[in-house]
């Protein structure tokens, strides 16, 4: 087993990936790439992904992208090793399923759109109807998510889920820093706050946190 992980810090794909992996106590090798240098670009990572996107693993020349096929094949392929990323009974391993496509469909399409208007175009060109609409539906789907956990976790375990999820809340409220009114923090609910402490406890957690978080 020799698996190496593409990274790039502040992607929340990139950070599920690299939770399910601490998760799985799975060995790994990261190459760490910068956005900003274009590294996601170069022809040596386009061999790779041709999406010039993070997340990528490779396992022994097995490639493998996008975040949630990531996920699913580690637990696949080393379901004997580590915690579970997925429920192993159907009907629980399907609510997973259901759920993380929602957090991917829904809630990421619209931070991503946040995103775009707030980190990648100067404040007087971002559009504030098109922020406004986004964050709408970003925080109609918190609520649906405080409605879907039921215990300490969204499944019996952590696992796939919550680690879908906290990486697009997290870097929702690292937009606020930058736009204080999009006021995401208070429109979370008691038990996705508990959840969320729940997860940053994690013996792991610290040592994935996106590195240059730390220093901005």
């Amino acid at each position: 087993m020799a698996i190496t992980f593409y990274y790039a810090s502040g992607s929340p794909y990139a950070w599920r990936v690299w939770l399910a992996l601490e998760r799985k106590f799975l060995p790994y090798k990261m190459e760490t790439l910068s956005f900003s240098a274009g590294d996601l670009r170069k022809p040596e990572f386009l061999v790779l992904n041709p999406r010039h996107k993070v997340p990528v693993i490779s396992d022994d020349g097995f490639v493998v992208y996008e975040s949630a096929a990531i996920v699913e094949y580690l637990d696949d392929a080393y379901g004997a090793i580590g915690g579970p990323l997925f429920p192993r009974a159907t009907k629980p391993r399907a609510l997973a399923r259901r759920l993380i496509r929602e957090a991917d469909e829904y809630l990421a399409r619209a931070l991503e759109e946040m995103v775009s208007e707030i980190l990648f175009k100067p404040a007087e060109e971002s559009n504030g109807d098109v922020i406004l609409h986004a964050r709408e539906i970003f925080i109609g789907e918190l609520g649906h998510f405080e409605h879907e956990i039921k215990g300490d976790f969204f499944t019996e375990q952590v696992g796939a889920v919550d680690f879908t999820l906290y990486p697009l809340i997290a870097l929702a409220l690292r937009l606020e820093l930058r736009k204080s009114d999009l006021m995401i923090r208070t429109a979370i609910g008691q038990k996705l706050d508990a959840w969320m402490r729940r997860v940053e406890s994690l013996p792991y957690f610290q040592k994935t946190y996106p590195p240059h978080w730390r220093v901005s």
